[in-house]
This record gives C-alpha cells, structure tokens and sequence, in this order.
C-alpha cells in the first residue's frame, strides 16, 4: 500500500433517532456559519428557536426511514467507501461526515497515524456551494491546521458536468425511465437566493434575468450552484434520450422564511398533478447517497402531496448510492480532478 489517501466526506447523520441526538445533530449543522451565514448572536438566537420543536420532528422523520443497521446515509457511504478501496490502489480510503461521526478530525488523524503523506479530500457534492463543498474544506484546513498535520492535500472539484458522473447518473436511473412515466422532475436541494448572490464573483450576474443561469460561464458558473444543478440537469437529459418537454428541475427543503431558489419542489408536485401527471418519477441529483432529504422529503412527503392534488403514482428513483458505474467514475474523477488545498 502507497501513502496517497482517499478521504470520501458526506453530510452526516445523528447517532440515532433519538431526539436529543437528532438535536445534538441539528445544532452541529444549524451552527455552522456556512448553512446559516449570519452573525454569531444572530445564528443562535435563530437556531436556538428552531431547536424547540424541529428535533422532536426530525427525529420522528428519521425514524420512518431508519435502517436495521443505522442512518441510511451513513450505511449507503460506507458501502460506496468499499467498493472504492477495492479499485483505489494507491493507498487506503476513509469517510468522513461533515456532521456527525465519523468525522473529519477522527479521519485525517487515523490516516496520519497510518504514515500516509498524500490525501485526496473528495466531497460527495456534484455541484458547488458555500454550505457543502467549502464547509467540508474549511473543517479539514482547520483539522490540518489545529493537529499539524504533515499532508500534502488536494482537493475533487465538484464535478456537475463531468462525463463520467453523468453517464454514471443516467445508467443509475435507465431501469425506472425503461418502465414508463408521465413526467420526470430533478429534484436539487435548495439554498437561500442570498447565498448565490454572495458566491457571485461579479456582484452583478446571478438572479439578474431570467436566463442568467444559461448565460453563466467562467469564475460565474464555477461558484454558482443553480447553473451547476441546470447543467447537470441538461447533460443528464441528453444522455437519457430525454425531449425538453419530458423533464423540468424544482429545488426542495426550503427553511425559514428568507425566499429560496425556485421553483420549489412542493409547487411543482401540485402543479404537474394538476397538470395531468399521473405517473412521476422523481431524481435527487444534488445527493449521491440516500438520505432523508429523498426518502422521507420526497419519498413519503412527497409522495403524499402528490396524490393529495391527483397525481397517482411517484417513483423515487435511488440516488447513485453504490452503483458499479458511480464507484468507478468517482475512482476516475479523484486520479484525474483533484486541485490543491
């Protein structure tokens, strides 16, 4: 075994579904200045409100799609972490949460403790923003700062429009477009508009017309999360053989009241029942690993307010999780992407 190291890091999960491990969870997240970017005493007060009632009903959630063996997010990455050491032959691979345990601390020292000199640092994220791909680089220069540790550590880049991961995201879904559907909605998780205009590197593009996500390009499109979810929306569609008409993308998990990118996913359940969708099927392709954002948000929840407005039938169609193609772009990705700390 070399010393050149693969570091897989996801959200994260709480230990369990108890409710003050799910609070636990929610204040780690909440808290972090990249999720919510307001001020310290602002942030608090904030989280402080939502940590009354929202763990009792988180905790409820995540119990409905709890696994036998744990968070289903955490099963499905440790699984993606096995099938990738067996083609990862340059040293050992590990996997960290963001969130949670295991956790970028605990990772980045059992890997210097193994003598490795060299880390890949791969955020499971296709597309990029503040609050999942450099939150994930900030922890780990704290780590490596705070333990000095003596890595050398690059970086994946998100990879929204890479043609690995798309094939791979269109092999994944093949099965359920062969079986037939009225309509397929991508599903990205959503981000308040003022986290956009912050990563605007201009001050002056994103959410200024209604084709500014089609317009983006350069330092624009590399820190602009709903052009990447676009892009990566059209170069699956492409690959699936799928018309313009056949398709269309809403954002989820909306917080509080600061207005979110649209169309939010709720609206457009309603609307497509509405318009005469029977069969939906449903993609997350912000999300590699099933989680609670698709399994109870839009599996259970969603699938709900669907029938509820005269749909019939939505299928979720699985995230990529441990799928041959996924695990073999990722390897692919990570020899080929990666750009310094």
């Amino acid at each position: 075994m070399t010393d050149h190291a693969l570091l897989l890091v996801n959200l994260g999960s709480p230990a369990s579904t108890a409710v003050a491990d799910v609070r636990r969870y929610l204040n780690q997240f909440l808290m972090d200045p990249y999720v919510i970017d307001l001020p310290w005493p602002l942030r608090r007060l904030i989280v402080a409100m939502i940590l009354i009632k929202r763990p009792a009903a988180s905790a409820e959630a995540y119990h409905s799609i709890w696994w036998e063996d744990g968070s289903p997010l955490v099963v499905l990455s440790r699984r993606l972490q096995a099938r990738v050491a067996e083609q990862w032959s340059e040293g050992p691979v590990e996997l960290a949460m963001r969130y949670g345990e295991p956790s970028i601390d605990t990772a980045l020292q059992r890997l210097a403790k193994a003598g490795v000199r060299r880390v890949t640092l791969a955020p499971l994220y296709p597309q990029f923003a503040d609050s999942t791909v450099t939150t994930v680089v900030e922890e780990a220069r704290r780590v490596l700062h705070s333990r000095n540790l003596p890595f050398e550590v690059d970086v994946l880049p998100p990879f929204y429009d890479q043609p690995e991961y798309l094939a791979a995201l269109a092999a994944s879904a093949q099965p359920y477009l062969q079986q037939g559907f009225d309509h397929l909605l991508l599903s990205y998780h959503g981000l308040p508009e003022r986290h956009l205009h912050k990563s605007d590197p201009t001050g002056s593009h994103c959410l200024k017309g209604a084709d500014c996500c089609q317009r983006a390009s350069g330092d624009v499109l590399a820190s602009c999360y709903r052009a990447q979810c676009l892009r990566t929306s059209s170069g699956f569609a492409e690959r699936a053989g799928l018309s313009d008409a056949q398709w269309s993308v809403s954002f989820q998990s909306r917080l509080g009241r600061a207005k979110w990118i649209e169309p939010y996913t709720e609206a457009s359940l309603e609307a497509l029942a509405k318009r005469g969708v029977k069969k939906l099927l449903v993609m997350c392709p912000a999300f590699v690993a099933d989680c609670i954002e698709t399994l109870e948000e839009i599996g259970d929840r969603g699938r709900e307010q669907f029938r509820a407005a005269g749909g019939e039938e939505l299928v979720l169609v699985p995230c990529l999780n441990d799928h041959p193609q996924w695990v073999a772009a990722l390897v692919s990705l990570c020899r080929r992407l990666p750009r310094g700390l």
